[in-house]
């Protein structure tokens, strides 16, 4: 691995302050950093970039929290390139390597002494009138719910075209196993160890209340129908990208051929990691 792109939370001044160490570090290794075209302007890094870091890039640091690596797992797409994750957020279930652990972890990276973990994503369409208008890959999760002031919403939902139920409600979570400690969990949705091959259908605030989260093989098609509203309903794809959804629209969700690659830390599992993160077994 010689050409290093970063990527960060730019607007952390703490993430700005550990780019420009890092990109001192990897050059005095001979090493080629790459930052991308926001951070290198706010750093002050004078060399030229090519247009596209990521079609040069072996590997990809990522500076900050869960948020900044999900946007950043969208862009690296059929590239397959290897990200590491730096912690500089808050919780961090997918930047594992913490600060203190940097240049140790990356120093080994670059040996090839390293462990990646494989990610499903998803794949997702919206069709309105039988006519393609969205198309999207997502890490975390996709969520159809209604404004604020919205009635609740029915949500016609098949899995490998066998007629599942209409979900009314406030919304519905389709998530990855990566996607399951995020929104799923916090509709009560079960935690899944992040490398198995399934999703989880999470309805949210259910009006009927046996419905529950479902769990679906990694090879299901899943189609969500919206039934007609009155008021605003969103489909929003990791929390970052999103869109107005109308009457008779329909998504489409099924397992993506790509995965993300996150290089993981080789001295914690993923079990240390959820007992951290979510204080088991505190007082």
């Amino acid at each position: 691995m010689k050409n290093i792109a970063i990527f960060a939370k730019v607007h952390d001044p703490r993430c700005q302050v550990v780019a420009i160490e890092l990109v001192i570090w990897l050059q005095d290794r001979g090493l080629t950093p790459l930052p991308e075209d926001d951070l290198a302007r706010r750093i002050g890094f004078g060399k030229e970039i090519p247009d596209d870091i990521l079609d040069q890039a072996e590997l990809v640091i990522v500076l900050g929290g869960d948020g900044t690596l999900i946007s950043v797992a969208r862009m690296v797409g059929e590239r397959s390139l290897p990200i590491f994750g730096v912690n500089l957020g808050s919780l961090g279930f997918l930047t594992e390597i913490t600060l203190d652990e940097l240049y140790s972890a990356l120093e080994s990276c670059l040996k090839g002494d390293y462990n990646i973990s494989e990610r499903t994503m998803l794949s997702v369409t919206v069709e309105r009138d039988g006519n393609l208008i969205s198309e999207n890959r997502v890490l975390n999760d996709v969520v159809i719910n209604k404004g604020a002031l919205a009635r609740i919403i029915d949500l016609e939902t098949t899995v490998n075209d066998d007629y599942l139920t209409t979900f009314r409600g406030d919304g519905l979570i389709i998530s990855t196993p990566t996607g399951s400690t995020g929104y799923s969990l916090s509709a009560n949705g079960p935690i899944l160890h992040p490398e198995l091959d399934c999703f989880v259908i999470s309805p949210i605030c259910p009006h009927t209340l046996t419905n529950r989260p479902l769990v679906v093989r990694g090879d299901a098609s899943i189609t969500v129908a919206l039934k007609c509203i009155n008021e605003d309903v969103c489909l929003t794809l990791d929390g970052q990208v999103g869109m107005k959804l109308e009457c008779g629209d329909v998504i489409r969700i099924a397992g993506s051929n790509l995965r993300t690659r996150l290089i993981v830390s080789s001295s914690r599992d993923y079990f240390e990691i959820l007992r951290t993160k979510l204080k088991w077994g505190e007082r």
